[in-house]
């Protein structure tokens, strides 16, 4: 039983121990009975003391020590490299080593030959680390917008996050998205803004930047000590302490007054600070309203219920890279971040029809867990779990409420990045990981008591596919064995087969996605391929309303085929969530009920490869409104391939459009280079819909067809003398010109007279 008083700003729970739930060491009596739990996960005393022996419940103080944190942001803005320092100073590794593996050895986080060859993240890495007595599990995200299911599945299944924002590129396209998913997942932030070190570092740009594009409620809670080479320290605007970090990695922090210098602006900022936190926050209003002195523990409660209730981002600053400020960041995550039971996460009631239900998110109920990443290790399939209630152990039965399986774990083990650590059990609010349980990604796990699933992630469509076979005909058995494991891995990865050309299909999410799987193909399964042209994921769909009325009819002597469809095809309105809609608006039984099914899978069936260029048709509605059967001719077939005819017949009728993938790319250029580029974009019939300048560059924003965009790096850069970048990422789905329809066209009819 839980009840929620908002007024007072108290949780009161009660909990009744079943036998279910796990037993506690002897030397810890448990509590059956009220206690209550203060806000911010301060724990009251037992409004009832009976005996000695009886304590508060024994995961109490294990459950307000745990930070479940993920570090995201645009690609180069340190994540990786925060991570290294943050695995320093918590003495999880004892030296510390640069992203791009200079030093042959590269980032902990980095485990991946690739990922330290090309000095990006790849995969999502776990791991896990003690400071001042708090647990902290962290997950290391890849910035490449390629790789976006890694965040996305991170963000699912993080309490907090820091966003990472760079001192000198600002918010930038990748940030702008990275910040969208944690706002779909709810996540409540703290931003870095680090790089301070570097020339150009300017953090008051970035904080209002974040505002602006980003929509922030935020202000600074630090002041940095000079900026560029002359950055020195920190001023913490809460305590209102000088901090200054020495010794070789920047692991004595030396705390001192404010420089007398710096006063004016460090009392401008703390009013700042306080006044937008006393926006949102009525305690804090109440008092700043008053005109009352605000004590350290005030503004510090403030900003923790004003960040947990995701009204106001706290923005923290420094230098990974120079070892500055990463400590007070890790200050920052336990006193602003909230613990696993402040968060509410909803489970569906699968035996109510999908009703929303809360967990309570501690170790005393029913276990509950999701499988949020897959991955292929040295003793069969990793999978790893987010633990939202109860408890697991080693040797435990579980059951996967998705495929209804019972399943023992044979395995338990917590990660740090690619090393493991056996344990025994886990509890809620806790990621660990298990060895030899088949699932798929987002799978539910539950103890058998209930029927819950967690909701699942938002996955996108892949927009760029690739024509791939093995060189040698012997490697076939390894090459369809790598294929199958990173499909299980990666949700935005498919594989499929070309009916015509019989070629093996692989789909992603742009080039360096496709690039890297082709690599760990050859890399870790030693099966060299061979790669088709890149190819555009086109789909089809009709403008207008088409009618049909077709009959398949044949005799071959004994029984026949027989079979009649009446309808239309049209166009589903834009916004719509479905591709396909199959409608029976048929009254009576002209055609058997037994037989609507093959008509709408004849229909799917046809939809499959349009009559354009052969690819899938999308945004399609059918209504079948009248047909006839015969009594002996009929048959499921018959009636399945009379929906496939009736579709081609009308078509064309229907005025078919191509449709391309249209990307989002954001270029920054140096302004002189801006013309140049921006005609080179108009000549790969792009729309610039945006130009910002930003200092000495100028940002340009505009929608350019994915067909258009192949090899754009290179031609970047010699246009702007290798100062350019771009990012992109998949916009929608849009029709093409009537020209580049006709080509398109042309070239898929001589592909197919070819044959």
């Amino acid at each position: 039983m839980t009840r929620f008083q908002n007024g007072s700003r108290l949780l009161s729970y009660t909990f009744f121990r079943s036998k279910t739930t796990s037993p506690v060491s002897p030397t810890i009596a448990l509590i059956q009975g009220n206690f209550q739990i203060q806000h911010s996960c301060h724990f009251s005393n037992l409004a009832r003391a009976t005996t000695k022996e009886e304590k508060e419940p024994w995961w109490k103080d294990s459950m307000e020590r745990l930070r479940n944190i993920g570090i995201s942001a645009h690609i180069d803005s340190g994540k990786t490299t925060l991570t290294e320092r943050i695995l320093y100073y918590t003495g999880r590794i004892h030296e510390i080593h640069e992203v791009r593996g200079r030093d042959g050895v590269g980032a902990k986080m980095d485990s991946m030959d690739l990922e330290r060859e090309k000095g990006i993240t790849i995969q999502s890495a776990a791991t896990y680390c003690t400071w001042n007595g708090y647990q902290v599990n962290i997950i290391d995200t890849p910035g490449h917008v390629d790789f976006t299911i890694e965040v996305e599945r991170a963000l699912r299944v993080l309490d907090g996050a820091i966003l990472v924002l760079c001192s000198v590129g600002g918010v930038q396209s990748q940030s702008i998205t990275v910040d969208r998913q944690m706002r779909r997942y709810e996540v409540p932030r703290l931003a870095f803004i680090n790089k301070l070190d570097r020339m150009g570092a300017d953090p008051w740009k970035v904080l209002n930047q974040a505002r602006s594009k980003l929509r922030h409620h935020s202000a600074a809670v630090q002041v940095p000590i000079g900026l560029e080479d002359d950055f020195q320290g920190l001023i913490d605007l809460v305590k209102m302490k000088a901090y200054y970090f020495h010794g070789s990695s920047g692991e004595k922090i030396v705390t001192e007054e404010i420089p007398v210098e710096m006063e004016a602006l460090v009392t401008e900022k703390r009013r700042e600070l306080i006044e937008t936190v006393s926006e949102v926050d009525d305690k804090l209003a109440d008092v700043f309203l008053a005109d009352e002195p605000i004590s350290t523990s005030d503004l510090e409660e403030a900003i923790r219920r004003a960040t947990i209730a995701k009204k106001f981002v706290p923005v923290f600053m420094g230098s990974a890279f120079k070892n500055k400020g990463v400590q007070p960041l890790l200050d920052g995550v336990l006193s602003f971040l909230p613990c696993p039971p402040e968060v509410n996460n909803f489970a569906l009631d699968q035996t109510k029809g999908e009703e929303k239900v809360v967990l309570s998110g501690t170790p005393d109920g029913p276990l509950v867990a999701l499988a949020f990443k897959l991955e292929e290790g040295r003793f069969g399939q990793l999978t790893y779990l987010r633990i939202y209630e109860g408890v697991i152990r080693k040797g435990d039965f579980i059951v996967n409420v998705n495929t209804g399986k019972k399943i023992k774990v044979p395995r338990l083990v917590r990660m740090h990045s690619n090393e493991m650590e056996d344990i025994q059990e886990a509890h809620a609010g806790q990621i660990v990981a298990v060895f030899g349980v088949d699932c798929a990604s987002g799978d539910t796990f539950t103890d058998g008591s209930v029927r819950y699933t967690m909701t699942s992630m938002n996955v996108p469509e892949p927009v760029m596919s690739l024509a791939i076979q093995p060189v040698s005909k012997d490697s076939g058995g390894q090459f369809s064995k790598a294929l199958n494991r990173f499909q299980k891995e990666d949700p935005t990865f498919r594989v499929g087969l070309d009916p015509e050309s019989a070629q093996t299909i692989i789909s992603g999410m742009g080039e360096l996605h496709l690039d890297i799987y082709v690599e760990r193909i050859r890399r870790e399964y030693k099966v060299d391929a061979s790669v088709g042209k890149p190819r555009v994921n086109f789909r089809e769909t009709i403008t207008q309303r088409a009618e049909f009325d077709y009959l398949h009819k044949k005799q071959t002597g004994g029984q026949g085929q027989y079979g009649r469809v009446c309808g239309y095809i049209e166009p589903i309105p834009e916004g719509s969530m479905t591709k396909f809609e199959f409608d029976n608006m048929i009254v009576g039984q002209v055609i058997p009920s037994n037989f609507i099914p093959a008509i709408e899978k004849g229909f799917k069936e046809a939809a499959n490869s349009g009559s354009l260029i052969g690819h899938p048709v999308e945004n399609l509605r059918i209504a079948l409104t009248d047909g006839a059967a015969h009594a002996v001719d009929s048959s499921e077939l018959a009636f399945k391939l009379a929906a496939i005819y009736a579709f081609r017949q009308c078509y064309t009728a229907a005025k078919p459009v191509i449709l391309e993938p249209v990307m989002l790319v954001e270029l920054k250029v140096p302004t002189e280079f801006q013309g140049t580029v921006a005609g080179d974009i108009n000549k790969r019939k792009g729309l610039i819909v945006g130009n910002d300048q930003d200092g000495d560059d100028s940002v340009i924003t505009a929608h350019v067809p994915l067909n258009n965009m192949f090899g754009y790096s290179t031609a970047l850069r010699s246009m702007t003398q290798g100062k350019g970048e771009f990012t992109m990422e998949y916009k929608e789905h849009s029709p093409v010109s009537q020209d580049v329809q006709m080509q398109l066209v042309n070239t898929y009819k001589a592909s197919k007279a070819a044959e």
